[in-house]
């Protein structure tokens, strides 16, 4: 049985206030890290806590929490995230400083747009809310940057036409090496927090997978679930996901609830699953090579 790979996601833009057990500065993110590690994470993806750097600023902020990550756990598979505004040039500017330190290999690749809030006061979408936009032309500058940085992508698809564009990569030949496509359902909260209403995409059920499933058979590509805006294991997908051969992605950047959980404790409750399910978790150095990311 293929091994069970589990991302671990630290932060997004959870803060504090939301969940006390966070990590947002370098100094929180290395330890948490090594934690996330430990307990059975073989891929951490985090933001920085300063959303106006880009470039090289940005590329060492980011290296100042997985320095000591990668001092204690040289297999140890970290990825950034996208910057805030601007041109794409400037979203990704962060990408060849990052490849250049020999730390990083993995890149975000986002193949279209999707609108990001929460409700407003009518209990509508809205408030604070956000239209997360990436032309096609975002979509093949973004692929060409990571395929010659020698990337694998952490292709985030949000709504079904997301993962058509990454199938017309695939089919081509295009899409760089060492994909690991992220099937992102919408929970009850959406990405930016805030009520019922504000969420994105299919809603974490089985139909739904099904669905994405159907859409992925025949390429042979390596796939994970997250539930943004509510829990993956209370929803029953990464049960699903473990059952039917997929990975799944998890932590506090994606889940909101009643409980105040700490990354660590939402890694468990996966690690659990696959331990019934009779399914081995696979570490850092498996999954590079489950994945064939080219670093």
């Amino acid at each position: 049985m293929t091994p069970l790979i589990i991302e671990a996601a630290l932060n997004g833009v959870t803060t504090p206030a939301q969940n006390p057990h966070v990590p947002r500065t370098p100094a929180e993110i290395a330890p948490e890290a090594l934690r996330c590690l430990e307990a059975g994470a073989a891929i951490v993806h985090n933001h920085i806590d300063d959303f106006s750097l880009s470039g090289a600023a940005a590329a060492e902020r980011y290296l100042e929490g997985w320095r000591p990550v990668l001092a204690r756990r040289p297999d140890a598979i970290v990825y950034p995230t996208v910057a805030i505004g601007g041109s794409v040039e400037a979203r990704f500017s962060h990408v060849p400083p990052l490849a250049a330190s020999g730390l990083v290999r993995m890149g975000v690749l986002d193949p279209g747009s999707v609108n990001l809030g929460g409700e407003d006061p009518d209990g509508l979408p809205g408030g604070f809310d956000v239209v997360y936009a990436n032309s096609f032309g975002d979509t093949r500058y973004v692929a060409t940057q990571l395929a010659e940085q020698r990337l694998g992508p952490s292709v985030s698809i949000f709504e079904p036409g997301f993962l058509r564009t990454t199938l017309d990569y695939h089919k081509r030949g295009r899409l760089p090496r060492g994909a690991f496509v992220k099937l992102y359902f919408g929970g009850d909260h959406g990405y930016l927090g805030g009520g019922s209403a504000g969420s994105f995409g299919l809603r974490p059920t089985r139909t739904a997978l099904d669905a994405y499933l159907e859409m992925l058979a025949g390429t042979a590509l390596p796939w994970a679930v997250a539930v943004i805006g509510g829990d993956v294991v209370e929803s029953g997908l990464a049960r699903l996901a473990i059952e039917r051969g997929g990975h799944v992605r998890v932590g506090l950047e994606d889940y909101a609830g009643p409980r105040k959980p700490s990354n660590v404790e939402l890694i468990e409750e996966v690690t659990a699953l696959a331990k019934a399910a009779g399914r081995p978790i696979a570490n850092c150095t498996e999954t590079a090579r489950l994945l064939d990311l080219p670093r």
